[in-house]
């Protein structure tokens, strides 16, 4: 049989002709030449040789009786990929057309058969309809390659032919399976076996591999290959390689803005981190300048006076550049951190701010921009520091704009490009969400602080018996400010309520509770009730109004002091015991009937009478003094008695007494809870 026309590829398909009975009755060279059948040994031999089979060990020889052929040859797909068989035993990936052709015989009736041409993937692709979307799939510069079920390279681009120096898998006839020292293969391996047999793409799966001291880094996807009757013939394979890219300089800096960005809800903070994030890439110099809103506290911007560069608009709360800061110096900076930047009308900063889009200016001409003919600070810089490229983009969340970022290229000499501009959006989106956070943090923590320290006693005092001092030191955690407080209470007949308590929760609504709390508890007091019976109506209360006071509870103590009889009357909710120092310097932490905190219901209080001479001091106390995360309740206690036993005996006051205790436990370090601490000292 005369062998087809070659295909645009330029190879020759193998071509076959097979009866309706589904036996080989032509038979070409090509088709010898792909299977290793000569005619001689396929010709009137069933069609099901050659194709796919069921069979987990298929016969090759094709003496195997013929009536599996029959009832398959009349199967042959149309168009589509599928496995061919060959004599050696290996199976060969081929894309098969079939078309039918209709003859007469002596009796005048038509019979059917079929023309089966076949051309391997290793020659031609498996897809497309022609030689141009053959060739634009062979020279797209993303490397693709095919692998049959044996994982062995079949088929690959120009792309993937350029990766075979450093990977050798990227080779026709190559397989995975294959030792080579250096690389690791076993996870693509997984990944592929996972693919063939669930069907599932795995996509953007990053693959790295040594080479001649150099790492190579691919995004590999994988799919699968599936022939003509849906069965899986083998995987399909995309890679970018992202080796010493921009995109992978991109990605690693996108991904470490993800993680640093926000790590703290401090404002000035965040500014910081999205100025340094930014140097050497995409800029060589970077500010972050911000709204007055952003930092409450300061002093309002309004009330500074004009300067010769225009009014004072933002201030800075962020600064980097790629130059090393020597004794302090950023030549690029006209304004240091936290100090008010002053800006000309006119200028790229106030059109960013109005219209809300960045400002994107290649190439700066300095000469030429008449905005900076209204602000020769900043002309003098740029010309002093040649910058020549320039993105200002506006701080933007939540339909506030937050302040403006400023990216500058000095030594750099290349001018940014659209790419750049998009990197330092994606930037500066996510950095503004962070600073907002920060700033409804802020704003939250100073509100419920301001709310905490007013409802707080103003005007503390003893009684001609008693002396008395007080600390309250909020916390530095994100959760904020919480319910801690003190009271001291004058009751009849000269004698003094003293009360310590922690609200469950942080925030507004602790700070809020405890204002009620403390309230109902004067009331309370006034009332003259007994300790035990004091706790148990404000437990029924709490638990009775759950809603009104947003919290779970609250531990308390609450003590009263006759100096008439010099008993002290005590009963706790949940709460440490006071801790006692003695005239001659003794500390003792005396056991209290256990109680539940406020809030549960069940009211079990009960009251415990000490006696306090003269010159015994008492303190009083929130779980925020004593425990930390590397200590309890027992340690904490043990060295708050130590620094009771060492500061009591020193002090003429309780003043230097309460700030030589908060200077021994705390110190300068960051409060992990909030802490009240009320001290009281008997007199003679």
């Amino acid at each position: 049989m005369k062998a087809a026309s070659s295909v645009p590829g330029g190879a020759i398909p193998a071509v076959a002709v097979v009866d309706a009975a589904g036996l080989v009755i032509g038979w070409t060279e090509a088709a010898e030449e792909l299977t290793g059948y000569p005619a001689a040994d396929i010709l009137g031999r069933p069609i099901s040789t050659l194709l796919p089979s069921d069979d987990p060990d298929p016969d090759p020889d094709p003496d195997h009786g013929h009536g599996d052929g029959e009832r398959r040859g009349t199967h042959l797909p149309r168009t589509g990929l599928t496995e061919v068989r060959r004599r050696d035993g290996e199976v060969a990936i081929v894309r098969v057309k079939a078309a039918a052709l209709t003859h007469g015989d002596h009796a005048g009736s038509r019979k059917e058969s079929w023309l089966v041409s076949a051309i391997p993937v290793t020659t031609g692709l498996p897809t497309g309809n022609g030689a141009l979307l053959e060739s634009l799939i062979s020279s797209f510069p993303v490397a693709m390659a095919i692998w049959d079920k044996d994982l062995r390279c079949v088929w690959l681009n120009e792309a993937a032919e350029q990766l075979s120096d450093g990977y050798p898998y990227y080779r026709v006839g190559r397989s995975l399976t294959e030792v080579i020292e250096g690389i690791d293969t076993e996870a693509v391996q997984d990944a592929m076996r996972k693919v063939l047999a669930d069907g599932r793409p795995v996509i953007d799966r990053e693959a790295r591999w040594f080479h001649r001291s150099q790492e190579r880094t691919l995004s590999i996807s994988l799919f699968p290959l599936e022939g003509a009757d849906g069965r899986p013939l083998g995987v399909r394979s995309v890679a970018l390689d992202f080796s010493n890219s921009k995109a992978r300089d991109r990605l690693e800096l996108l991904r470490e803005a993800s993680v640093r960005l926000g790590s703290t809800l401090d404002v000035m903070t965040t500014a910081q981190e999205l100025a340094e994030l930014a140097i050497p890439v995409p800029a060589d110099y970077v500010t972050v300048d911000l709204a007055e809103a952003m930092l409450p506290g300061t002093e309002p911007l309004q009330r500074q006076a004009a300067a010769e560069a225009g009014v004072p608009l933002f201030r800075r709360g962020g600064v980097a550049m790629v130059h090393d800061e020597l004794h302090g110096d950023m030549p690029e900076s006209l304004w240091r951190r936290e100090e008010a930047v002053s800006v000309p009308p006119g200028s790229p900063f106030m059109e960013v701010l109005h219209s809300r889009r960045p400002h994107f200016e290649p190439v700066l001409d300095a000469s030429s921009s008449t905005w900076l003919d209204l602000d020769p600070d900043r002309a003098r810089i740029i010309h002093a520091t040649g910058m020549h490229s320039l993105i200002v983009i506006p701080l933007e969340a939540r339909g506030d704009v937050l302040g403006v970022a400023v990216f500058g290229r000095t030594s750099n000499p290349a001018p940014f490009t659209r790419d750049d501009l998009l990197l330092a959006e994606e930037l500066v989106t996510r950095a503004a969400l962070s600073l907002d956070n920060a700033r409804q943090y802020t704003r939250e923590r100073l509100t419920a602080l301001a709310l905490q320290r007013d409802l707080l006693p103003h005007d503390l005092c003893g009684t001609g018996t008693v002396e008395v001092a007080s600390r309250y030191l909020p916390s530095d955690r994100h959760e904020g400010v919480g319910g801690d407080w003190y009271d001291a209470i004058h009751l009849p007949g000269g004698r003094i309520a003293l009360v310590v308590g922690d609200v469950t929760g942080h925030g507004i609504n602790a700070a809020a509770t405890m204002g009620r709390l403390r309230t109902a508890m004067r009331t309370l007091a006034y009332l003259d009730l007994p300790p035990d019976e004091l706790l148990t109506h404000l437990d029924h209360l709490m638990a009775r109004d759950a809603r009104g006071f947003d919290a779970a509870g609250a531990t308390c103590l609450y003590a009263v002091y006759d100096p008439r009889t010099g008993r002290c009357t005590m009963a706790a909710a949940g709460h440490p015991p006071p801790a006692i120092v003695t005239p001659s310097g003794d500390v003792t932490f005396p056991s209290l009937p256990a109680g539940t905190p406020i809030g549960v219901g069940l009211g079990t209080f009960r009251s415990r009478d000490l006696h306090l001479p003269a010159g015994t001091l008492l303190a009083l106390y929130t779980d925020g003094l004593i425990e930390t995360r590397q200590a309890g309740l027992d340690a904490g206690m043990a060295r708050l008695g130590g620094a009771l036993a060492r500061a009591a005996p020193r002090g003429t006051s309780l003043e230097r007494v309460c700030a030589s205790v908060i200077g021994s436990l705390v110190g300068d370090a960051p409060a992990e809870d909030d802490i009240a601490l009320l001290m009281a000292r008997v007199r003679a």
